[in-house]
């Protein structure tokens, strides 16, 4: 199982835009999202993540390269996993209960909670609402575009944004949770992901295979 040790934030993080600068200022450490679980969908575009946390709020910064992009949803909830996505899943209060947070590579987001795929509840769109999003590419939705491509998505997750439970803070917490990378809807199909998953099939609704996140 993976492990991840997660600093937290020395300065204020006021917006996803300048999230990236501080980041690395803050000397925050990229980790690979490269496990190819499943023979069939062996391309593997270069995807890293770092994450660290504030008093408020989980800060997260996705780099990609890929040899294409789509972005066809342009409206929360949507099916991003489609487009090329990248995707948090966490266990926070350790209570088996998971949040998926899907991006597209515009931060069109795809929140949702549950102890399993057939057990999710959307969150409204005041929820999303709360949290901010900057991307490389912009916000306008597109097509598919063929050839090398490099993109940077950042996000601030404020801890209200869990909206089943009460979280005021991660300090000292010790979680699980993975990161992946996914393409469903693209020429190249491909699923990523940073903690191993052993399934027959592509699965990323396995918490059983999520690796731990452990916050200073």
């Amino acid at each position: 199982m993976n492990q991840l040790k997660i600093k937290k934030f020395k300065v204020e993080a006021t917006s996803a835009a300048s999230l990236s600068a501080l980041m690395d200022q803050e000397k925050i450490e990229l980790h690979p999202i490269e496990c190819v679980n499943w023979d069939n969908y062996p391309y593997k575009p270069t995807v890293k993540f770092r994450i660290a946390h504030s008093e408020e709020a989980l800060l997260i910064n996705y780099q990609v390269k890929e040899e294409s992009v789509r972005a066809i949803y342009g409206e929360d909830n949507g099916q991003v996993w489609t487009d090329s996505c990248v995707e948090f899943f966490v266990i926070p209060a350790n209570d088996g209960y998971y949040y998926n947070i899907e991006t597209n590579c515009i931060g069109t987001v795809l929140l949702a909670v549950g102890k399993d795929r057939g057990d999710r509840v959307s969150a409204s769109l005041d929820v999303l609402a709360g949290i901010q999003r900057w991307s490389s590419l912009g916000k306008q939705p597109f097509g598919e575009r063929t050839g090398m491509c490099s993109w940077e998505l950042s996000l601030i997750v404020p801890y209200k944004v869990f909206f089943k439970h009460s979280i005021e803070s991660m300090d000292g917490v010790a979680i699980k949770g993975n990161f992946y990378k996914c393409g469903d809807g693209l020429k190249t199909k491909h699923f990523l992901s940073w903690n191993q998953i052993k399934t027959e099939k592509p699965d990323f609704h396995c918490p059983y295979f999520f690796g731990e996140l452990q916050f200073e």
